[in-house]
């Protein structure tokens, strides 16, 4: 028999196994009902032939904030084409098109398919979709992961004030970030020219996480395969960890992988606890992949120390292992933005980048006590530098 004809007749406890994955996208959106109403209001004005607000929305990895744009930005677009109006939108990933000519040429990509824009300047490309906006068309461009762009400021601007050149349509933009203070760093002729409205995601609870998983369960498990406890525990540990709903998700399909390896059509605590050590790692590299490049800059600072450094020492004698100092931290993580050719953030700001790492359970900080020379922050990583390490190398090219 063939391999794989043998290993599709084995019997499946999944029913469709797509809909526990993190890349599906519900229909229905539990929880996220008032997101979903502020959104679909700053979209109206689209279908009414005027130009929508500029849109910034912020929270943690796994909080909706793709899901719900997509949710309302796709029913939009099937409104606009079976009521005649001329509203669209366009996704963009900026973790992959990461400059402003990227994003150009993703953009313009959807109006003019046939055309090779390779090679055109970035004026000429904005041109060609201001071009297409003055055909009385309204597009929203929804750039997830926004803060990736590295001359951001640029793009932001040039955007918005293309408005102004636009007479009969209009380009509006949503921002997608999970870092809430991403657009404070942009110059203030940039912010001045966004006119635009934010909105924050919390994080779900474990209520929440366990309603959302039990909706999944129903469609991609045989009936009575998962238990209510499996699912019960991979909502607290979700919540604990970071109120993510892609990581109970991710949770229950791993467990879901693991009965299916033993034979088994159960899922219990146990597959869920097993399960729990295999994502670990895709949950911190979905934390760190998608941390701004600067703060994945200080992690690394961090990250080098904790492996070449014993650690500090007290004025007792006694060694604290892995434990570091603010300041040397900062000034490693000098050392390699300068090595990278990367501008070096003031005090202020890595202050504000370990707090946020220290909210994702990247970091543990303390303030100095007995026994430590000094008043200073103490840092310690969360996790083993060595798997910190390899993910960031991957990310910082």
């Amino acid at each position: 028999m063939n391999l794989f004809e043998k290993e599709l007749k084995k019997e499946s406890i999944f029913k469709d196994r797509n809909a526990i994955s993190q890349h599906y996208f519900p229909k229905e959106l539990p929880f996220r009902e008032k997101q979903i109403e502020e959104i679909t209001k700053i979209l109206a004005p689209a279908l009414k032939g005027k130009k929508p607000d500029n849109l910034f929305l912020y929270g943690k990895v796994g909080t909706g904030k793709t899901t719900v744009t997509m949710h309302v930005t796709k029913q939009m677009e099937e409104f606009s084409k079976k009521n005649n109006e001329q509203a669209e939108y366009n996704y963009i990933n900026c973790r992959n098109h990461n400059s402003k000519y990227k994003v150009l040429i993703k953009a313009v990509k959807k109006f003019y398919p046939k055309e090779n824009f390779i090679g055109y300047s970035a004026g000429f490309i904005q041109e060609k979709i201001m071009d297409y906006c003055n055909q009385e068309n309204h597009l929203v461009l929804v750039l997830d992961e926004i803060d990736k762009v590295k001359d951001l400021d640029e793009l932001i601007y040039s955007l918005s004030r293309s408005n102004d050149e636009i007479e009969k349509g209009s380009i509006s933009l949503i921002g997608i970030s999970n870092n809430l203070l991403f657009k404070e760093k942009l110059d203030p002729r940039t912010k001045s020219s966004l006119c635009e409205k934010e909105m924050v995601f919390p994080p779900y609870n474990a209520e929440e996480l366990r309603a959302i998983l039990n909706s999944r369960v129903e469609l991609a498990f045989f009936l009575g395969i998962v238990s209510d406890s499996a699912i019960n525990l991979a909502a607290a540990i979700a919540a604990q960890e970071s109120g993510d709903a892609r990581t109970a998700v991710m949770l229950l399909l791993r467990a879901g992988e693991i009965a299916e390896q033993n034979n088994s059509r159960n899922v219990t605590d146990i597959e869920v606890q097993k399960a729990k050590k295999k994502v670990e790692q895709d949950i911190i590299f979905n934390m760190i992949s998608t941390l701004p490049e600067q703060q994945q800059l200080v992690l690394k600072a961090i990250t080098l120390l904790s492996m070449s450094t014993k650690g500090i020492k007290k004025i007792t004698g006694q060694e604290e292992r892995g434990v570091l100092y603010s300041g040397e931290v900062y000034e490693k993580y000098k050392q390699l933005a300068l090595q990278l050719k990367e501008s070096v953030v003031s005090p202020r700001w890595y202050r504000q980048y370990i707090t946020e790492l220290e909210m994702y359970g990247l970091i543990l900080t303390s303030a100095s006590g007995p026994g430590i020379k000094g008043q200073t922050k103490l840092i310690k990583l969360g996790f083993e530098p060595e798997k910190i390490n390899k993910i960031l190398d991957s990310q910082l090219k």
